[in-house]
């Protein structure tokens, strides 16, 4: 089966046609669903695409989120969710309470962080109206799912390059690489960066 790494790929290409020198400035644009699916890979890569915040998929009582969507608006990141929740007492494998189903989404927006595309300022747009299940949904959304989004650039393009003597013929190696700025333009986001890389 071979792994994708979306992200990294378009990092990668960008480097290979942009850096002419020891050290050069590129310039990357990346889609939104190039970070859905490293969000997906990174996050819901659970039983069917779910990331459990309670229970599992075994368990009669549960709370997930799953079906993550990534749009741009503005100068910001807005991640769309899906959640469900059975809420309430596991009686002999069943779940004795409510269940639940609702949209959430959060945004946030994109920043460098040296080698890594992190992202801050998590503002939650739309919640349940369940305060049990906001009590789970709240923490997921403004910490947890930024965090898993923050992708190591520099570590995805050294992953790709490793196998560039197989597939070129020449060793490419990354040197070095600096993020500058990270900023939503229409419908990509886009990176600009330092970067350095020797062939042999």
């Amino acid at each position: 089966m071979v792994r994708r790494i979306p992200v990294g790929l378009l990092l990668l290409c960008a480097l290979l046609l942009g850096v002419t020198r020891a050290a050069s400035a590129i310039e990357v644009k990346i889609s939104s669903q190039a970070l859905e699916r490293t969000l997906r890979a990174q996050l819901f890569n659970g039983p069917e695409g779910r990331y459990y915040m309670r229970g599992n998929i075994k368990s009669a009582c549960y709370v997930y989120a799953d079906s993550p969507h990534v749009t741009f608006a503005q100068d910001r990141i807005v991640v769309h969710v899906h959640a469900r929740a059975k809420l309430g007492t596991s009686v002999h494998g069943v779940c004795i309470g409510v269940s639940m189903d609702t949209e959430a989404d959060v945004s946030m927006i994109p920043e460098a962080q040296e080698e890594s595309i992190g992202f801050r300022d998590a503002h939650i747009e739309h919640l349940s109206e369940s305060k049990e299940l906001n009590f789970l949904l709240i923490p997921f959304l403004d910490r947890k799912l930024p965090d898993q989004m923050k992708v190591n650039a520099a570590t995805l393009m050294r992953q790709l390059l490793s196998q560039s003597t197989q597939t070129t013929g020449y060793a490419f190696t990354l040197s070095s690489l600096k993020l500058h700025s990270l900023f939503v333009e229409g419908t990509m986001l886009v990176l600009d960066a330092d970067a350095g890389l020797n062939v042999d």
